[in-house]
C-alpha cells in the first residue's frame, strides 16, 4: 500500500501478525494427568529402564534434583514419568510404543502431571481451591509440588511444549476416587475444554484417550466406574475409551501391576496410531 504525504509517495509493507514459533511438526506432544493409575503405583523394573528411544522424550514436571532433572526441561523418557519417586505408568509404554511404529523422523514427547487419590475436581481451574481445602492431609504435599494447582502445572508445561513441538492428544486415567458420580463425563469435559481453550487447541485435532480402572474381570474395586467412563464419548465427540480387560492388577484390586501398566499403555498407543492413520507393526 502507498501513502502520499506532502507531495512524497511511501510505500507502506503490511506484514501479517504472526506468532514466532520454532515449532518441529515432527515432534508430537501428548498431556497426560489423572490420579494414581496414570503416576505410576507399580515399582520400576530394570527392563522398564533400558533401551528406551532417545526420540521419546519427557518434559519434567518437578523438580528431581535426585534424578538431575529441572522442572520444564526435556529428558529421555526413563521412569519415573510423574513426579520422582513414582512408578510405572501407562504414559511409558504409550511412548514407547509409538516410537517402535511411527516414522523414524517423527518424536513423541509427553508431559505427566497426576495425584494419587484425587478426584476430578482437583483439575477443575475455576473450583479446585475449594477441593484442595478440604483434601486429606497425605495429598496435599503431592499437589504442592505442583505448586498448590496440578492444572496450572499441566498448562504451564504444555505451553513450553508448544514452543518446539505439537500437542497430538490428551491421555486420561482418572475415576477411582468419583465412583457412581453420575456428573463425571460433565466434570472432564469441563477439564478438557479449559485445556483445549488455554492451548489454543481445536477439538477436532485433540482427542482425548481416557483408561478403564481395573476391570470387573480382575476383581477391580471401582470396576463399576467403568460403566460412566464408557458414556464419555457421547459428552466428548473426540474422546475414545481405552479398555483395562485383561490387564493384571496388584493385590489392591485397585492398581495395575507393571505389565498391567505395560498393556494399557500400548493400548493406549494403539487407539492414538489409528486416529493418526498409522497401522501398528505386528510383533514379532
Amino acid at each position: 500500500m502507498k501513502l502520499k504525504i506532502g507531495g512524497v509517495i511511501l510505500a507502506v509493507i503490511l506484514l501479517p501478525c504472526l506468532k514466532s514459533f520454532s515449532q518441529d511438526k515432527k515432534f508430537y506432544i501428548f498431556l497426560c494427568f489423572g490420579q494414581s493409575n496414570m503416576e505410576g503405583n507399580a515399582r520400576i523394573q530394570p527392563q522398564d529402564t533400558v533401551d528406551v528411544d532417545p526420540r521419546f522424550q519427557l518434559l519434567q514436571a518437578v523438580d528431581c534434583p535426585d534424578l538431575k532433572r529441572i522442572k520444564g526441561n526435556w529428558y529421555t523418557a526413563v521412569p519415573p514419568l510423574s513426579r520422582c519417586k513414582t512408578g510405572l505408568t501407562p504414559a511409558d509404554y504409550f511412548g514407547r510404543t509409538l516410537v517402535d511404529n511411527l516414522p523414524k523422523d517423527v518424536r513423541v514427547g509427553v508431559i505427566n502431571v497426576a495425584v494419587g487419590g484425587c478426584k476430578i475436581e482437583l483439575f477443575d481451574k475455576d473450583n479446585y481451591q475449594t477441593y484442595v481445602t478440604k483434601a486429606p492431609q497425605w495429598m496435599i504435599g503431592m499437589i504442592n509440588q505442583y505448586d498448590g494447582n496440578p492444572y496450572a502445572r499441566l498448562v504451564e508445561l504444555a505451553k513450553i511444549a508448544q514452543n518446539g513441538g505439537v500437542i497430538k492428544g490428551i491421555l486420561l486415567h482418572q475415576g477411582e476416587s468419583n465412583p457412581n458420580d453420575s456428573l463425571w463425563t460433565k466434570k472432564v469435559k469441563g477439564v478438557y475444554d479449559n485445556l483445549l481453550k488455554d492451548l489454543h487447541l481445536k477439538a477436532k485435532k485433540v482427542p482425548l484417550l481416557a483408561g478403564e480402572t481395573v476391570n470387573a474381570d480382575q476383581g477391580g474395586v471401582c470396576a463399576g466406574m467403568n460403566k460412566i467412563i464408557a458414556t464419555l464419548p457421547q459428552m466428548i465427540k473426540n474422546a475414545y475409551v481405552i479398555s483395562s480387560a485383561g490387564c493384571p492388577d496388584a493385590a489392591d484390586n485397585l492398581h495395575f501391576t507393571a505389565e498391567g501398566y505395560r498393556m494399557l499403555g500400548k493400548r493406549y498407543a494403539e487407539q492414538m496410531l489409528t486416529l493418526l492413520g498409522v497401522k501398528m507393526k505386528t510383533e514379532k
